[in-house]
């Protein structure tokens, strides 16, 4: 029984919740997909401590999820809680967010030498010859600046910027002014008579389409936005 099942965890206002879970489903379920949690619980119980078989109690349950309803608890428990992985499931998401750094580098580094850019392939080659330990929790940017610095060793590579120069309507500008200048590094900013604001962003030559989207989203398309230096 125990190869079948892992018990998923969730703490919240000093009480612990804990389930009974297939863990391929309870994973599955995690990572997005549609998976009925009929198929997820080996047990239709809330536990205070599943291995000692103690169920939390009602007065608990009320307290953190304002609700006696078994499936919105066991949904909020999978969604925020921790669900043990098992060595497979690990394995999984290593791959996957290795090759999302690889991607994030290739778009955003180039051989000094040439001033092109890598292929994902000779990076990813690279990577497995350093050995780089990648997280599968933690954000892609900030492993990929780590591993760029490790990659140096064994490959030539040179971070390339552009420079986008933005200027905000007056209506969007007070909200939009401190949002944009940490999508990267701040090179100038000014204050227009019109109430509006002009600024100059350094940012990775490979985030310029992500860049430009953020700033519509922003000003609803108003913000007018101009790479200036390559």
């Amino acid at each position: 029984m125990k190869d079948r099942y892992v018990i998923a965890r969730y703490d919240s206002q000093g009480e612990r919740f804990e389930l009974i879970v297939d863990p391929n489903k309870a994973f599955d379920y995690k990572m997005g997909k549609r998976v009925n949690l009929s198929e997820i619980l080996v047990s239709d119980e809330i536990y205070k401590d599943a291995k000692k078989g103690l169920k939390a109690s009602e007065e608990s349950l009320m307290k953190v999820f304002k609700t006696l309803d078994i499936s919105k608890i066991a949904s909020t428990i999978l969604f925020k809680g921790q669900v043990p992985l098992t060595a497979e499931q690990r394995q999984k998401l290593i791959d996957a967010k290795r090759k999302q750094i690889i991607a994030f580098i290739s778009r955003n580094c180039i051989d000094p030498r040439t001033n092109l850019p890598h292929p994902p392939a000779r990076i990813e080659l690279a990577v497995n010859e350093t050995r780089i330990s990648i997280d599968p929790f933690r954000d892609v940017e900030e492993q990929a600046i780590e591993v760029i610095k490790a990659l140096r060793t064994v490959l030539p590579l040179k971070v390339a910027q552009v420079i986008a120069k933005v200027k905000v309507p007056q209506k969007y500008a007070s909200k939009a002014q401190p949002i944009i200048s940490k999508l990267g590094e701040l090179k100038k900013s000014d204050w227009l008579s019109d109430g509006g604001w002009q600024g100059e962003v350094e940012i990775p030559a490979g985030m310029q389409v992500e860049f430009i989207e953020k700033v519509n989203s922003l000003t609803h398309g108003e913000a007018e936005v101009q790479i200036i230096k390559r």
